[in-house]
């Protein structure tokens, strides 16, 4: 499995969603470091080992267990990614709570800053190396299945829509039974990809784990790095969510699940220019003569004497 989180970025994102997943000792460690990620930056091994109540030792184990070498390479990624959110935060705070009673321009701040931040911790933390071996897979692949459901859906519903259009063999499965039965008719050399915020559907696990069992490519994309779809894949991709009130961490995904399907849209696309160029260009002919002109005549109305 190949994930794609790591010292690239996207770090505190990461400890948000995989923490609780981690061994006990572990967690208490990611919990400290997410409390106060800037003391966590200059606190010493063991400074840090004490406030979480662990060991020098345990603090190390969890540093090699998120892919750094050791705890001092472990507190710079923190110092790093603390100093970007910083410089990245607006002129004023802004919580994701939002009161029944706020303005919508106060709404308004509040869900674009979330939604940025989002995109910026999912970029930061995208491995484009991950994203070509599954741009190369597609553009050569047979069958391209995509599967999602809820919010989910809609991100997997929108990518087979994108690739369709520029000739690529894709489907896009609401149906559980529908899904299950064409994983199970792929081949070496086709792509599954899974969808699902949490990690834990389990109609999108079996599916993929169908189209694993017959030799496809399986890409999951998820919140959770260390979920059970995550598992079963060949290539994972995590997303990061801010979630506000009213917008749980499923409703808020799609944002972050759009940029990553965006990204392998577009690499497939740069492997198939020409062919991409010749059929978008079909495609926008094919729907002109249904748009209004740009200059419609203007309509005055008479005065009434």
């Amino acid at each position: 499995m190949t994930n794609v989180t790591g010292e690239g970025g996207g770090l505190l994102g990461r400890l948000r969603f995989d923490g609780p997943q981690m061994p006990e000792a572990l967690a208490r460690i990611a919990e400290t470091i997410l409390a106060d990620p800037e003391s966590s930056a200059h606190a010493s091994i063991v400074d840090l080992a004490e406030r979480s109540g662990t060991s020098t030792a345990t603090v190390t184990r969890f540093s090699r267990a998120l892919g750094f070498k050791g705890y001092a390479n472990l507190r710079v990624a923190i110092a790093t990614e603390t100093g970007r959110a910083e410089q990245a935060r607006w002129e004023t705070d802004i919580s994701g709570d939002i009161a029944p009673d706020d303005p919508l321009i106060d709404v308004l701040s509040v869900v674009t800053a979330a939604d940025t931040r989002a995109i910026q911790d999912t970029a930061a933390g995208l491995d484009v190396t991950a994203v070509e071996r599954v741009a190369a897979a597609i553009a050569e692949a047979k069958r391209v299945e995509i599967f999602g459901l809820g919010s989910s859906g809609t991100a997997a519903r929108e990518m087979a829509f994108r690739l369709e259009r520029i000739r690529v063999p894709v489907w896009y499965r609401g149906d559980p039974h529908t899904a299950l039965t064409n994983a199970a008719l792929l081949l070496p050399g086709d792509v599954s990809i899974g969808m699902s915020h949490s990690g834990r559907t389990r109609e999108v696990i079996e599916t993929l784990a169908e189209a694993a069992d017959h030799g496809a490519l399986t890409v999951a994309v998820t919140g959770y790095g260390r979920s059970p779809l995550a598992e079963i894949a060949d290539i994972v991709f995590t997303t990061v969510v801010q979630e506000t009130t009213f917008r749980l961490a499923a409703l808020s995904a799609l944002q972050s699940q759009l940029l990553i399907l965006d990204m392998i849209y577009v690499a497939v696309a740069q492997r198939t220019y020409e062919r991409t160029a010749e059929a978008l260009e079909l495609t926008v002919r094919a729907v002109e003569a249904h748009r209004l002109p740009e200059k419609m005549p203007s309509r005055k109305r008479g005065r009434t004497k």
